[in-house]
């Protein structure tokens, strides 16, 4: 998700001050995504650019309220029916030390999977105590991001026994050279 898409969201439920839709970002977000208020006026500039966003005028407090054109409401829509793409970014940084680490003469890939292991299971006994503390009747939408971090918590250390698995039965390599061809991509290797 992006931060514009975000503001289009909370712009469909009726026009607001930039200061608004800063708070009501980082409050539905359960302050998983802080963003500053520059970059919301920013992204609102933009969006006015593209013709999404209509601004008011100042208000007597120097104030300009927002409001989603008919093209806001519309990528809105498209934003609610379009599933998201999860390949779109394969970039993930844990992925990628590990990947460079594996294959890095003189690094103890297993020690960097383990550091990583009690950092996650920490982060993931952090999220439970912080899960039997929420009251869903009244807070459901932060319900759903701590048990987003939990499973994906969960998730991971599954993804780093096997990384250890594969580094134990496999052992560590380094390729036989650096250079990269142009078609060794992630969808080449598929």
């Amino acid at each position: 998700m992006s931060v514009r898409l975000g503001l289009l969201a909370l712009l469909a439920e009726g026009p607001r001050y930039g200061a608004e839709l800063k708070a009501g970002f980082e409050q539905r977000t359960g302050g998983t995504w802080p963003v500053n208020v520059g970059q919301v006026y920013t992204t609102l500039d933009r969006l006015e650019r593209d013709g999404l966003v209509t601004a008011g005028e100042s208000d007597a407090e120097g104030r300009i309220r927002y409001a989603l054109t008919v093209a806001g409401h519309d990528a809105v829509t498209q934003w609610w029916r379009t599933p998201v793409d999860r390949q779109a970014t394969p970039r993930d940084e844990l992925v990628i030390k590990l990947a460079i680490a594996i294959t890095s003469p003189g690094v103890d890939s297993a020690a960097v999977a383990q550091a990583q292991r009690s950092a996650t299971m920490h982060r993931l006994q952090q999220a439970t105590r912080l899960k039997q503390s929420i009251d869903p009747a009244s807070d459901l939408a932060w319900l759903m991001v701590v048990e987003h971090q939990l499973f994906a918590a969960e998730a991971e250390i599954r993804w780093l026994d096997q990384v250890e698995a594969s580094v134990a039965r496999f052992g560590a390599t380094v390729p036989a050279t650096l250079e990269v061809d142009a078609e060794d991509t992630v969808e080449a290797r598929r």
